[in-house]
């Protein structure tokens, strides 16, 4: 059996003042999304959300825009605070972490994608994939040397020396990648970091991002909104609704067995 890297139980999220409010009375009197805002001016974000990720698997979360998929996957590294239930990563619950240990796991055990990079411009390539090390006061032909391998992990060996202003978006975008997986991390979170691209160079990428993740074995929590993203590249597809993860499933899972009539909708792309 698969070891378990992310398990998550009964996860939470309430946004507001009176957050701590809202969530006891959802214990004590089952009220819903509509009742915690109308009684606490709180939002629910995420709805006790549970799933388990194995290593080595890409699992997708996906949604319309505001359905929780980015609030969930940034409870992962503790980026945000869940208001009830556990997170764990390879059995060690992360709430129970002191800020340096968070730090830690921040920097070698999760690396994170977003779908605007932010390189920094006056650095080269190379400077900005073994920026991580240098934080963490790796020597710098250490660092440079990790830098070049995960360049080549990309495919991006000999513009190690190039500023990103010379890269185009999709190199931009793989350079984001090596960035993450300079520290070899455990876990990448994606969030949505083709879906600038123009479509054929998303391809591309996807294909390249599949390929990589079944070579290193990186257990991948992946956010889109996109379904053929998610089917080209998930294990799994877990697919969220205003705050609740509805249907976890193969794509042929949830294309031939929805579990409601959204999800009907979704798979067929007419949500």
């Amino acid at each position: 059996m698969s070891e378990t890297v992310v398990k998550v139980t009964d996860v939470w999220k309430i946004f507001g003042a009176r957050a701590e409010e809202a969530m006891a009375a959802v214990k004590s009197k089952g009220i819903g999304k509509p009742e915690v805002l109308s009684e606490f001016q709180c939002v629910v974000g995420v709805q006790n959300a549970n799933f388990e990720v194995a290593r080595g698997e890409i699992f997708c979360i996906m949604g319309l825009s505001g359905s929780g998929k980015s609030t969930l996957v940034r409870h992962i590294n503790r980026l945000i605070e869940p208001t009830a239930g556990k997170i764990e990563i390879l059995g060690q619950d992360v709430s129970t972490l002191s800020e340096k240990e968070l730090r830690r796991i921040r920097a070698q055990q999760i690396g994170m994608v977003f779908q605007h990079m932010a390189l920094m411009p006056h650095r080269s390539v190379r400077d900005n994939v073994a920026y991580p090390l240098e934080i963490r006061k790796i020597p710098k032909s250490k660092r440079w040397a990790v830098s070049d391998h995960a360049l080549g992990l990309v495919d991006l060996t000999g513009y190690e020396d190039r500023l990103p202003r010379e890269l185009s978006g999709g190199m931009q975008q793989r350079v984001g990648i090596a960035r993450a997986l300079a520290s070899d991390p455990e876990i990448l979170l994606m969030d949505e970091p083709f879906s600038a691209l123009d479509p054929l160079i998303r391809l591309q990428l996807q294909d390249q991002f599949k390929a990589l993740v079944a070579q290193l074995k990186k257990t991948t929590l992946f956010i889109t909104h996109d379904l053929d993203e998610a089917i080209r590249i998930g294990h799994r597809i877990a697919i969220m609704k205003d705050g609740v993860i509805v249907q976890i499933g193969t794509p042929e899972q949830n294309e031939k067995k929805p579990a409601d009539e959204y999800v009907r909708e979704y798979v067929q792309g007419i949500s």
